[in-house]
């Protein structure tokens, strides 16, 4: 807008997973399928108040769905037993803030830190079990804050090395009760992740004016254990390995193209009676040979 004043407006999804095992398994009272999925509009502004601090703030519009199925019995003694899903949306959205920092101590060097605030969703919804007819249900889940600090230190006109640290609140996610319209309780989403922790570094490098790349290291500690590790969403601690290139077109136009490789440790499913989703049923086995790529595309528009 001026020299100090910025405004801008971002759209991500920071929430989101989708797994899908066999209809008939040993495991599908625990999960047949399940999908979250998340959009999150920040419209936010960013003021310089010296040459070497400045602040911004951002406000969080948040879309969630889940959608969350499993069997009502187990094979063989169960054989094709019918489906329970649960589905819920947030029609209303959720609302948080962001506000972060950014100092330069000097020429040169970068530090930065940001802080992401809960977001409350009061999901509304259904329970369907078979061929029965649906029953509504609400649900109020809260998603998680999170905490970034980074650096940035120009090594050469042309080269540049940095660094993040983020701690993400996920020990809030505890146990979610689902309702009917009469208040009472008809099913539980009993979570109890651990807090999250994520650590990278990285460097980039202006190959020509119009062209610059990155790579980078990182490692996750993951919120989920053998402690709450379910089929749903088996998740492990894991390391990143991620490059990336962008395309600048003068000064109004940025495009960036980005690929991460994960390798997430091998761990293991052990629900037993001790387990928070525990339904009766007893399975135990490996988590292994697991990977996950990411292919990111995202342009920036400068007016």
């Amino acid at each position: 807008m001026d020299e100090r004043l910025t405004l801008g407006v971002s759209s991500n999804a920071p929430y989101g997973f989708e797994t899908k095992p066999q209809i008939e398994w040993a495991g599908q009272v625990y999960a047949r399928s399940s999908r979250v999925l998340s959009v999150n509009i920040t419209p936010m502004a960013a003021y310089e108040l010296t040459e070497k601090f400045s602040v911004g703030v951002g406000w969080q519009l948040q879309y969630l769905q889940v959608r969350l199925k499993s069997a009502t019995g187990v094979p063989p003694i169960a054989a094709n037993s019918p489906t329970a899903e649960l589905r819920g949306e947030d029609y209303n959205l959720g609302f948080g803030a962001t506000v972060g920092a950014l100092f330069k101590p000097w020429e040169g060097t970068q530090l930065g830190i940001g802080y992401r605030s809960p977001i409350e969703h009061n999901l509304k919804g259904r329970l369907v079990v078979g061929g029965n007819a649906p029953t509504p249900i609400r649900a109020n889940i809260i998603m998680p804050e999170t905490v970034t600090v980074s650096f940035q230190q120009e090594l050469n006109e042309r080269w540049r090395g940095m660094g993040t640290f983020e701690w993400t609140h996920w020990s809030r996610f505890g146990t979610f009760p689902v309702f009917n319209l009469q208040d009472q309780v008809v099913s539980e989403l009993p979570f109890q992740y651990n807090d999250g922790y994520f650590i990278s570094l990285g460097t980039e490098y202006d190959f020509t004016e119009n062209f610059t790349g990155r790579f980078g290291l990182a490692y996750e500690w993951s919120p989920i254990d053998e402690a709450n590790r379910t089929p749903r969403l088996p998740d492990a601690n894991r390391f990143w390995i991620s490059a990336g290139l962008s395309y600048f077109y003068e000064d109004w136009l940025e495009v960036d193209i980005g690929y991460s490789h994960l390798f997430p440790e091998s761990e293991s499913i052990n629900i037993n009676p001790d387990h928070p989703f525990y339904e009766g049923i007893t399975i135990q086995g490996p988590v292994n040979d697991t990977n996950v790529d990411i292919v990111s595309l995202g342009a920036r528009l400068k007016f």
